[in-house]
């Protein structure tokens, strides 16, 4: 079964099984309503196909920073909220916390807990029905928290306060698009907030390292594989320590037009990607790279973690990755150890030369959940919270929630905010994020090119976006197909033949065992209760 680090659907979770309808999801879907008196962008978002759309560009943080929020927004309510953490845990009730909570009016404990072992967290209080009042679920987790379990019975229906025109009563929460609130929908009703909302979600894209290119005077000219590969041998250095890739397989599937998702529709019948002909491809090529010498070998060893990464050390030129790590940290601190450091973004492009495609993943991989026990009062209070969240870049919400106070967690320099030692160590976390937050935008403090450079790659893959077969879908799988589903063995296959360790033929053997041991009652089930109902 192929997988992607980032898959279509915004998530599966395991119990008896089901989906909602097409028309299920449409009759609970949020009014989508354009937040109106904002900033404006300087690069404003752009529409591709398939509902694509790009996210507004910022080059300079705005100056007038504009309020979204009139009126009372809590009720002096107290509401406990987990989300994971991937930063120091900041101490609570500290002066950030206690500016949040008095634009407020309400009393918003955040709990933040470690990142790294939220999935053994969360299942424990589950089980004792001692829940939050409100919880964040990546969407990789449902599986594991049998999100669709809770919904309903530990987690509280949404829809009669944010369906349809409902959510108008909630501007911010209004003007986030309407792929991310799908997300929420479980069982045709809606319960969940959706997070960093995405109208282009993708797996990622080819990297380079610009600045290294442009030393050698090279200008890559990319439209096939084998270009790509010519590009490789062009660049390919052992006896200097430097070598053309590192293992990118996962973000070659594009390349190849291996379906996203790990699922596909031929002639109406369900199929894995596992056997799609162009998988074995991507795996074919991967494999040639590997044998070539072109793979740094601690790719091929399976060493996937160095500080400085490879690419980011020189020592590998080109590799794959999610756009989200092209940023101006990134720059920051490669140019810190390389003056002129510059990533560069390979345009979209297909194997053969061919128009290319580029399949969308979930529209958000964060939701977050309200505790059934809540009154309705207390539901309306949380909403108005989240809608105060959901605040858009370039506004006094938006600033105060992810930076804080002026003078005290951020001085505002020419690029915007500057985090002092107490914003560092307290405001840098973004923990209401989880919570609720406006579609993404791109901004780079200090580095507008980066900036102009991601638009201009999305702008471009806008055009040949698609939706892959239950995008933006819940759906819960049967307990008895969860192990076949998560299809470790196939991954692990695969890899080996990527990186040169096996032959094709190796993983043609396990797609083999993964089908007679369950795959193909798997993709039977997902035919007859997801596709043959007409809910994908």
């Amino acid at each position: 079964m192929y997988r992607a680090r980032i898959i279509s659907a915004c998530g599966n979770s395991a119990g008896k099984g089901g989906a909602s309808t097409k028309a299920g999801i449409q009759a609970v879907l949020p009014t989508f309503k354009p937040l109106t008196g904002g900033v404006t962008p300087d690069i404003p978002s752009v529409a591709g196909a398939n509902g694509a759309i790009t996210s507004p560009g910022f080059l300079k943080y705005p100056t007038n920073l504009v309020k979204t929020v009139t009126g009372k927004v809590g009720s002096g309510g107290t509401y406990n909220a987990v989300a994971p953490s991937w930063n120091p845990i900041p101490p609570a009730n500290n002066a950030y916390y206690q500016a949040v909570n008095k634009a407020l009016g309400a009393t918003f404990n955040p709990q933040p807990a470690n990142g790294n072992t939220y999935n053994t967290v969360i299942p424990p209080l589950i089980a004792a029905n001692k829940l939050p009042h409100w919880l964040a679920i990546p969407g990789w987790l449902n599986p594991t928290f049998n999100t669709g379990g809770l919904v309903g019975t530990k987690l509280a229906d949404l829809t009669p306060y944010l369906g349809g025109d409902a959510i108008l009563e909630y501007p911010n929460l209004a003007a986030i698009p309407t792929g991310g609130w799908q997300c929420g929908v479980w069982n045709n009703r809606l319960y969940g907030i959706p997070s960093y909302t995405d109208g282009i979600g993708v797996a990622g894209a080819m990297l380079y390292r610009r600045d290294l290119l442009e030393d050698k005077g090279i200008t890559p000219n990319v439209k096939t594989a084998d270009d790509l590969m010519a590009l490789g041998k062009e660049v390919n250095n052992p006896s200097g320590g430097v070598w053309a890739f590192d293992d990118s397989r996962v973000y070659l599937y594009q390349v190849f037009n291996v379906p996203l998702g790990g699922w596909y529709l031929d002639n109406g019948k369900v199929k894995n990607a596992g056997e799609h002909p162009q998988l074995l491809e991507t795996l074919n090529f991967c494999n040639k790279l590997a044998k070539a010498g072109l793979l740094h070998p601690d790719s091929v060893a399976g060493v996937n973690t160095s500080n400085p990464s490879r690419f980011n050390a020189g020592k590998v030129i080109i590799s794959g990755g999610g756009l989200g790590g092209v940023t101006a940290s990134d720059a920051k601190n490669g140019i810190a150890a390389k003056k002129g450091y510059r990533v560069g973004i390979l345009p979209l492009f297909s194997f053969d030369g061919s128009t290319p495609t580029i399949g969308l993943t979930g529209s958000s991989g964060w939701v977050s959940y309200l505790n059934k026990d809540l009154t309705p009062d207390q539901i309306k209070e949380c909403l108005r919270i989240a809608n105060y969240f959901a605040a858009p870049f370039g506004s006094y919400e938006y600033n105060l929630i992810n930076y804080g106070v002026e003078g005290v967690d951020y001085n505002m320099g020419p690029d915007g905010p500057v985090r002092t030692d107490a914003g560092s160590n307290t405001a840098a976390d973004n923990i209401y994020n989880f919570f609720g937050s406006a579609q993404a935008s791109v901004y780079n403090a200090g580095y507008p090119d980066i900036t102009r450079d991601l638009e201009t790659w999305y702008a471009d893959a806008a055009k040949h976006a698609y939706k892959p077969l239950f995008w933006n879908l819940n759906i819960s799988v049967p307990d008895q197909y969860s192990k076949i589903a998560a299809a470790t063995e196939l991954e692990d296959a695969a890899k080996a033949v990527s990186v040169g360790k096996q032959p094709l033929s190796h993983y043609q053997d396990a797609f083999a065992t993964w089908k007679s041991s369950g795959g193909d009652a798997l993709t039977t089930w997902y035919q007859q209760n997801v596709v043959d109902k007409g809910l994908s």
